[in-house]
């Protein structure tokens, strides 16, 4: 019988799955592949995975020795970094027999393509998102702020009780700082290529915008950021991504505050999403390397649609975009919550631009708070502050 496993052994086709993330996302996923393994003893998967930091630092190393795993976890700004020209992940236009990409719709999958080769598939999708909590806008007598003014209103009214009526980390004032600039040029920060479309003129405008913020005290200054004000009640709302909604408004929530999705800020006659960005929230891969394509493809159809996977992930990773596991899910009761509704927020609004993964450039942030300090501290003024922020990006990042 020893003779017998051995020649069973020799059909087996071992493939590798990687990813990042936390213990939870990584359990499920182990419990995942065991379920795959057992409909298809014929491949083996083996696993590794690790931290978000972790795991980006090792995929450097390995997408240049060409040492990556067979299917992986990608983040959407590595398309641009490793495959700008569509070749540095296998064209998955080649397994479509077996990976049922007719689950997703093509907007969706334009987001996986590089050069015109589909590179990747999107499992969710991500937006900078407005979370307001409801009960202290209520006690306050306010309304559910829509434009600019009305947060600067709000923190009028706030203030001397110490309450900011919005809040967020670096990245997602940034981001918020540039819709606004972006909503009152009229100019889009990059152009369509991906090439620096602002001056200094308008980097000036989201300086003097974010200084007024914090001075006024519609935001504490992102430094002093803290998540655990929310539940609080000393930040009455936030800027998050819909991924984080659990992550930043779940203690709010549990605690009997009321959490709810504000719309997109605008400028009073401009539409709700106008100058601001979705993106993936994190995709699939296969290796450009892989031997073992059609394998590497059931394993990722599965990932991505399978009733199994859909019921143990759940909504972790955002809510799903396949057609299948979301019917999974609805069957299950399991699409419900403020994750879901920041997620149905984005996927209605029809104004929402598709994101450049530039905008997220943890370099390009930290220039910006920066300057933005140098004018807060009277070290410059905006205008000096600007001109050496748009000469920082030219040459650091154009």
């Amino acid at each position: 019988s020893d003779h017998q496993v051995v020649t069973e052994n020799r059909n087996v086709t071992e493939i590798t799955l990687s990813w990042w993330g936390n213990d939870a996302r990584t359990e499920y996923t182990l419990e995942a592949v065991q379920e795959f393994e057992a409909l298809h003893p014929d491949i083996k998967v083996n696993c590794s995975y690790s931290e978000w930091s972790g795991y980006e630092a090792r995929s450097r190393v390995q997408m240049v020795s060409d040492t990556e795993a067979d299917v992986m976890q990608i983040n959407f700004g590595w398309l641009s970094e490793y495959s700008q020209d569509g070749t540095g992940y296998y064209d998955l236009s080649k397994v479509e027999d077996t990976l049922d990409l007719s689950n997703f719709t093509e907007p969706m999958l334009d987001y996986g393509r590089k050069n015109g080769v589909l590179n990747a598939v999107p499992i969710a999708m991500n937006a900078e998102t407005i979370y307001i909590n409801k009960t202290i806008y209520d006690k306050y007598g306010l309304d559910v702020p829509e434009t600019w003014d009305d947060y600067f209103a709000a923190a009028a009214v706030m203030q001397k009780d110490g309450v900011y009526p919005l809040s967020g980390v670096a990245k997602s004032v940034w981001l918020y700082t540039l819709t606004y600039a972006e909503q009152m040029t009229g100019k889009p920060f990059l152009r369509d290529d991906g090439s620096l479309n602002f001056n200094a003129h308008q980097l000036r405008i989201m300086l003097e915008f974010y200084d007024r913020m914090v001075e006024q005290k519609v935001i504490p200054q992102v430094e002093y950021y803290d998540r655990l004000n929310i539940e609080k009640g000393v930040y009455a709302g936030g800027i998050a991504w819909v991924s984080d909604a659990k992550n930043y408004f779940g203690s709010a929530a549990d605690k009997g505050y009321e959490i709810v999705i504000a719309d997109y800020t605008a400028k009073p006659g401009m539409k709700h999403g106008d100058g601001w960005y979705a993106k993936p929230a994190t995709m699939y891969a296969i290796s450009k390397n892989t031997e073992h394509p059609t394998e590497s493809a059931m394993l990722l159809d599965f990932l991505l649609n399978s009733p199994e996977m859909a019921k143990l992930q759940g909504v972790e990773k955002g809510i799903p975009l396949s057609s299948a596991a979301r019917q999974t899910l609805e069957e299950e009761g399991m699409l419900q919550g403020l994750q879901y509704q920041a997620s149905l927020k984005m996927e209605e609004n029809t104004e929402l631009g598709k994101m450049n993964a530039f905008v997220e450039n943890s370099g390009l942030i930290d220039a910006f708070v920066e300057a933005c300090n140098l004018v807060l501290y009277e070290k410059a003024t905006s205008e000096e502050a600007s001109q050496e922020l748009y000469r920082t990006i030219k040459k650091d990042y154009t």
